[in-house]
């Protein structure tokens, strides 16, 4: 059966996102939204109003209000309209067996065998287009054989098209594609700005000319070096025509861990939903262990007789699923719990899950029995203190060993690893800022022997290093100087971590200066 993918492309999606949530149903005042860059807000999105007065996406917000100073702005939110389109590839498993995201405001959905449902392909895509309309949210749509095609037909052809499956044995482009541009093939700006000087500015040239063997030869030399898809042209039309395969990733549904406990009669008594409480932990603690996975984000709803709903949330340190942790840190929450005529009902989610061996858990669960679990400290200081009050160091890719670090939340999720430097060992303490020295003599190849610190005078015994460190000339000026460290001992076996900033003739300053950063256990 031939395979059948349905691109949906929502041309205004921060618009309409932005739209939706503030409920500004007025599409007659010129608005925009904007980001911050090194040279000012730049456009992001624009509204109907704001394109007929001249404004772009992509133009300085400096310019846009030369042309319209009326123009209202508001913030860009990315990382939010990639969560609401994840959220709509989830919703749009509707009319297929899978979706993939498109960022940043497309989506990709294959729809083999399943036009029969709706009535054919045309109904299919009025189902699309009406269900969008009710949601308010703008759409361009195509179905074709190929991602490739079905994402050209959407941006630059007829709304709602349909393409047929290509011929068995056809190799050339259709002639609905033949007229689309080539910024149809997802190229980069800087690969459709070659094309145009070569003249090439329709789909249908690049196949005449692809279709001659030394013209294929001729783009391939001057692509040669590209690897990626969206700076080859000749790799965008083999996947567009389907001779090569192109890799989608599907977005896959992930359901909340979620237990709950309807109640026979309704409780007022903190006793009685301490009660019920344990044994929702309980039930999390199995639904989790069955998942390989622990909690590091829980929600507590609590359903009154009359209706209203009360939800206590709080977040962890660390993946858990111990259920006495759980009860522990709930049982903070749940003081100013106002049950009223009574809580009939009881749901406890995991909204944020991370995987969780067996083994870790019994280990973790064993260290906080004894008090020695520092994730446990956190959480039970974090609901007590507030979680804005606590921080904790985290690694920050840095050779200077100063900036080696940084201070953030404890509930942040961890950073990334990549960029993280491998350092050699450190002393068990670092000074909050180095403290200067006076060397009083030191060998020709630069290793002390004596310094005053703090008012006293210290002999070194033994010398190990220097370990070079060189200054971060991206953030530094030009004259900065580098460290070189040593780990010295004096006569009563107390050790030091010192560096000497310069060398002697760098150029860069008078004599080096020597620094005590900090104290070897």
């Amino acid at each position: 059966m031939a395979r059948r993918i349905l691109s949906l492309w929502l041309p205004a999606l921060a618009m309409d996102r932005w739209r939706l949530a503030h409920e500004d149903e007025d599409n007659t005042q010129p608005r925009v939204l904007i980001a911050d860059t090194a040279h000012g807000p730049r456009i992001e999105a624009v509204n109907r109003a704001g394109a007929v007065a001249g404004a772009r996406r992509g133009m300085m917000l400096a310019d846009a209000r030369t042309l319209c100073p009326a123009l209202l702005t508001a913030p860009a939110d990315p990382a939010g309209d990639l969560a609401f389109l994840e959220h709509l590839a989830i919703w749009a498993m509707h009319w297929g067996p899978w979706s993939a995201m498109d960022p940043p405001d497309g989506l990709l959905v294959d729809v083999t065998a399943v036009p029969h449902l709706f009535g054919g392909e045309a109904r299919l895509i009025e189902d699309v287009h009406a269900a969008f309309a009710r949601r308010k949210l703008a759409l361009r749509s195509a179905i074709a054989p190929t991602a490739g095609a079905a994402w050209a037909l959407a941006h630059y052809g007829r709304s709602q098209a349909i393409l047929d499956p290509f011929p068995a044995q056809g190799d050339r482009i259709p002639p609905q594609l033949a007229a689309l541009p080539v910024a149809a093939l997802r190229l980069d700006e800087d690969v459709l700005t070659v094309l145009r000087r070569l003249g090439i500015k329709r789909l249908g040239q690049l196949d005449a000319i692809e279709e001659d063997g030394a013209g294929r030869d001729a783009i391939q030399r001057r692509f040669r070096n590209r690897k990626s898809p969206a700076a080859n042209p000749l790799i965008r039309l083999d996947q567009l025509l389907g001779r090569i395969p192109e890799p989608l990733l599907p977005v896959v549904p992930q359901q909340a861990p979620l237990v709950q406990r309807r109640l026979m009669e309704p409780i007022r008594h903190r006793t009685l939903l301490d009660t019920v409480l344990d044994d929702l932990a309980l039930d999390m603690a199995r639904e989790l262990e069955g998942k390989a996975l622990g909690a590091r984000r829980l929600e507590l709803g609590l359903w009154r007789v009359d209706g209203e709903v009360l939800v206590r949330r709080l977040e962890m340190a660390a993946a858990t699923r111990d259920p006495a942790h759980i009860c522990r840190l709930f049982a903070a929450r749940l003081d100013d719990v106002d049950a009223g005529f009574g809580i009939e009902m009881l749901r406890l989610r995991a909204s944020w899950a991370e995987p969780l061996a067996l083994a870790q858990g019994d280990i973790e669960a064993a260290a906080e029995a004894h008090g020695t679990s520092l994730s446990a400290c956190i959480d039970r200081l974090s609901v007590r203190l507030g979680a804005e009050r606590i921080t904790r160091p985290i690694p920050f890719a840095s050779h200077i060993p100063e900036r080696a670090q940084r201070w953030r939340p404890p509930l942040d999720p961890e950073p990334a690893s990549q960029g993280l430097l491998a350092f050699h060992n450190r002393p068990m303490k670092l000074l909050d800022k180095a403290e200067k020295i006076a060397v009083l003599y030191a060998t020709p190849d630069g290793y002390p022997k004596r310094f005053r610190w703090r008012g006293a005078v210290r002999e070194v015994a033994r010398v190990e290093g220097p370990e070079r460190i060189a200054p971060e000339w991206w953030r530094e000026r030009g004259n900065a100087r580098l460290r070189d460290y040593y780990r010295i001992e004096d006569g009563a076996g107390c050790r030091y971590w010192i560096y000497r900033q310069g060398l002697i003739g760098d150029g860069r300053g008078g004599m080096p200066d020597w620094y005590l950063q900090g104290l070897c256990g």
